[in-house]
């Protein structure tokens, strides 16, 4: 089992969804964070004064799959966020040593569905 992580820009969360969907990949988590990397952020002048703005809105995704669904999910995300800029975004793919569905208290892979 894994957990994938992917920071992507918010205008590419549509996409991204749709290239997951037609993965199969149905389950995920999405969440607005905010963060900076290489981009580094921009300046802007507010009311005649330069504001440095270096964390930039983003979207986290989380996805917990089992190991046949990591290539699948992770070109997914590839296909839907690229645009061959800075600031597309990372994947991180991280072991996962347990899941547990509360309902039925499924454990492991059949939990993960």
């Amino acid at each position: 089992m894994k957990l994938i992580i992917a920071i992507i820009q918010p205008e590419k969360l549509p996409d991204v969804k749709k290239a997951l969907y037609e993965a199969e990949v149905f389950k995920m988590t999405v969440m607005p964070v905010v963060g900076c990397g290489q981009q580094k952020g921009f300046s802007e002048t507010y009311r005649g004064a330069i504001e440095e703005v270096n964390l930039l809105n983003k979207v986290q995704l989380e996805i917990a799959v089992n190991e046949n669904f990591v290539k699948p999910t992770v070109d997914a995300i590839i296909k839907g966020a690229r645009t061959g800029n800075i600031g597309d975004g990372k994947i991180f793919v991280l072991d996962l040593p347990e899941c547990i569905r509360i309902r039925t208290s499924e454990t492991g892979n059949v939990a993960i569905g």
